[in-house]
């Protein structure tokens, strides 16, 4: 597995399973809220996962090559599986995620999460 730091303040770790096939990721942390955009052109929706396990944002999916067939002069399109983790070391608002597909960019929203303040119940009310 590849993985390296992407952020000044290491708020997120990106990993690459090693498959076939890595799309590009760009990671984006504002004060907000984290941008994971990924480039997935020639994915189909539905051959493309995206979920979160705890801290870890996982996208995984497929791009199908249709001309596996064919005999190749010249191949700088790459095909195949794909997984790509997103490790987020800062707690996020889970509830709040959003995820959009438009021209080949994968793009997740994900909002940090806001520091909640804890009143104590008063024992005689």
């Amino acid at each position: 597995m590849f993985e390296y730091p992407r952020s000044g303040m290491f708020n997120l770790r990106v990993s690459y399973e090693n498959n076939s096939y890595r799309p590009p990721v760009d990671v984006v942390e504002t004060k907000k809220e984290f941008i994971i955009r990924v480039e997935i052109a020639g994915v189909n929706e539905k051959d493309f996962s995206i979920r979160m396990d705890h801290n870890t944002l996982f996208v995984s999916g497929i791009r199908h090559d249709p001309m596996k067939n064919h005999a190749f002069h010249q191949m700088e399109i790459h095909f195949g599986e794909f997984q790509i983790e997103v490790k987020i070391l800062q707690p996020v608002d889970r509830d709040s995620i959003k995820a959009e597909y438009i021209d080949g960019f994968l793009t997740i929203n994900i909002a940090k999460a806001v520091p909640q303040e804890i009143h104590i119940k008063d024992k005689e009310a």
